[in-house]
């Protein structure tokens, strides 16, 4: 563990890509924030024991076998990936570590408490867009008796959006704090936990918002406690 006057240590879990670009963000706006971010994947095997908080970060779709009993028999997109995360959180969760989940993370943590997920929004959406944008063009509406809303200061603000499911059945001990305009769930969040949250938005690629950074410094600073 760290000594008291050092950073906290978060853990950021990604894909094994010569490019994580996804990454490099994370990296700084947990720097901004005054944690140090170690980069961990498939690759790397085990999370390491002296970690203070983790973000499960974006990435490939999440293998439907494990949350659709039905589920078409397909192929995961990255099963390694798959493995490598829920071993994380599975061992983590227990502990309480402060956990962040951005886009197919806050997904990965609903499947692994028990949830489920909407495969494809397409049907759902009837006011908004499906079309992934890296600009914040949607709206995010958040609940005012939530810790995103403590986080964020704010009901309504404007989000990202890189990908096509998101939480359906909440997973053990979760709560939903943020809907779009289409009523999809946006943010997911365990009121028991000091920071366990899920964001179906890429807050990394927002630095230019005050708001946003917040959940990373939020994060660091509970990781810091």
């Amino acid at each position: 563990m760290r000594s008291s006057d050092s950073h906290p240590v978060i853990a950021v879990t990604g894909e094994d890509r010569r490019f994580p670009v996804s990454w490099w963000f994370i990296r700084w706006a947990l720097r901004r924030a005054g944690a140090e971010a170690i980069h961990l994947t498939p690759e790397h095997g085990d999370v390491p024991r002296h970690i203070d908080g983790i973000i499960i970060s974006g990435g490939d779709d999440i293998d439907q076998g494990l949350y659709l009993p039905d589920a078409p028999e397909v192929a995961p997109m990255n099963p390694r990936r798959d493995r490598f995360e829920i071993g994380a959180l599975e061992r983590l969760l227990p502990s309480g570590l402060p956990i962040l989940g951005i886009c197919r993370g806050a997904q990965l943590l609903n499947v692994v408490l028990g949830g489920s997920l909407h495969v494809d929004l397409t049907p759902l959406r009837k006011r908004t867009s499906n079309r992934r944008m890296l600009l914040p063009h949607k709206t995010l509406h958040v609940d005012t008796d939530t810790q995103l809303f403590d986080v964020l200061g704010e009901e309504r603000c404007r989000i990202n959006s890189l990908h096509h499911q998101a939480v359906d059945r909440l997973g053990e001990g979760m709560r939903v704090s943020g809907r779009d305009l289409d009523n999809i769930t946006q943010a997911i969040e365990d009121p028991q936990q000091p920071f366990r949250l899920g964001v179906q938005w890429h807050p990394e690629y927002l630095p230019q918002h005050a708001r946003q950074r917040r959940l990373f410094a939020q994060l660091c600073q509970a990781a810091a406690l």
